[in-house]
């Protein structure tokens, strides 16, 4: 790891202050302090995850794999605080019942420590109730869905993704602002995820007046095509298109509004798909000109991040840990991400490797700053709001990569 990274400095520095505060410990003490749970000892962490490998979500697949590799090289390198992490993950098709049947294992049979990085809203409302009853770890989740930030009700989960709400508010705001009169047409995933997304979006734009949706179409994640959903909001006249999609529905999005000849005046997609290799090369690069969506982490194949240390350090890892992953895939970069915010809970827990702490632990940054995230992006949340991203870039895509446009947002 590049030592002179953000992520490595903080990390030295937990270490520095752990040293510190037991320096003036006989051994005996020091070892009398270290508290387990089941799932960590002296020797190892287990943690556990699942994603799919296979199915309609195969896409986001690559983040477990990511995951995987990092731990690797954590473990190559001597652990964490001397403890081996030891990653147990298993395919869910993005099926919750999948899910379901593969995190019961987790917990009862593999008994691992904490759950985390798990993909996706339906997924991972399949078990937020057991893992609560149970008081497992549910955390750094890959979903931004409202209902898995309630440190109230589920004091056990915790989401990594931002917030889809408070996105989709941003993306009603800027239409808000600068087409004060649009016609509006939205396609949204029928779950959670683009439930979120739409609410926030209506919310932001009555809230301006003018603007406003008028017309709409879900999708299942397991359709074959969008294409009819398409069609039907070109129908309603709408001049603005936002695309409330996963990946490979975005990208059919993209491709039929060009191919069937709608040119609305703006389009937007949602940080969920924001994505060159998995979404705007499958729709079409000259098809997605001009698009516009929120954005928190790098994308390590842009020219401007080149002489970036944290994308050097990125494709370095890659290329030693990962060589059969494509780092064009900017999805790798968000599950280094997720990885490098795990290993940051590990090692600010120190010995005290208990649930509560890990939980603790993962609802404290405190202006984490990783090496992937966006200039002026860090971790930060609390006890009563879990979610870690308090602010987003608005981005745009010219032709060949997404750009900034303007400072970044505060999404509250």
């Amino acid at each position: 790891m590049n030592t002179h990274s953000p992520l490595t400095r903080r990390l030295a520095l937990q270490r520095a202050a752990a040293t510190l505060a037991l320096g003036g410990l006989g051994a005996r003490t020091a070892l009398a302090q270290k508290k387990y749970d089941v799932g960590a000892s002296d020797s190892e962490v287990r943690l556990g995850m699942t994603m799919p490998y296979s199915g309609p979500g195969s896409a986001y697949g690559i983040l477990g794999k990511v995951n995987e590799a990092y731990f690797a090289m954590i473990n190559e390198r001597g652990g964490i605080q001397g403890r081996k992490i030891k990653l147990i993950t298993y395919d869910d098709q993005y099926s919750p019942p999948r899910t379901a049947e593969a995190v019961r294992r987790l917990v009862e049979q593999d008994e691992v420590l904490a759950v985390y990085g798990n993909l996706g809203s339906a997924p991972n409302a399949a078990i937020q109730r057991y893992m609560n009853t149970k008081k497992v770890p549910q955390i750094l989740l890959s979903v931004g869905a409202d209902r898995f930030n309630d440190p109230q009700g589920s004091p056990w989960t915790m989401p990594f993704m931002p917030s889809y709400i408070a996105e989709g508010r941003l993306y009603g705001r800027n239409i808000a602002q600068t087409l004060p009169k649009a016609k509006v047409a939205v396609l949204y995933q029928n779950d959670d995820f683009g439930k979120d997304l739409l609410k926030g979006l209506k919310s932001a734009l009555a809230e301006k007046g003018g603007a406003s949706v008028v017309a709409e179409a879900s999708y299942e994640l397991s359709d074959p095509t969008v294409d009819s959903q398409i069609i039907r909001l070109q129908a309603s006249g709408a001049d603005v298109f936002v695309n409330f999609s996963s990946a490979r529905a975005a990208a059919q999005a993209i491709r039929k509004v060009y191919d069937i000849g709608w040119r609305p005046t703006q389009q937007y997609l949602s940080y969920v798909a924001a994505y060159v290799k998995a979404t705007l090369e499958p729709a079409g690069l000259d098809k997605s000109k001009g698009i516009l969506a929120m954005a928190f982490f790098k994308d390590p194949v842009q020219p401007r991040w080149a002489q970036d240390p944290g994308t050097k350090e990125f494709l370095a890892f890659m290329k030693k840990y990962a060589p059969q992953e494509d780092v064009s895939n900017a999805m790798a970069v968000f599950g280094y991400n997720l990885a490098q915010s795990m290993e940051s809970v590990l090692r600010s827990a120190g010995d005290d490797l208990t649930r509560a702490n890990v939980m603790k632990q993962a609802t404290s940054f405190k202006g984490v700053a990783l090496p992937m995230l966006l200039p002026g992006i860090t971790l930060n949340n609390s006890a009563t709001d879990f979610f870690p991203f308090s602010t987003l870039q608005l981005v745009q895509f010219n032709g060949s990569e997404f750009e900034p446009v303007g400072k970044t947002i505060a999404v509250k």
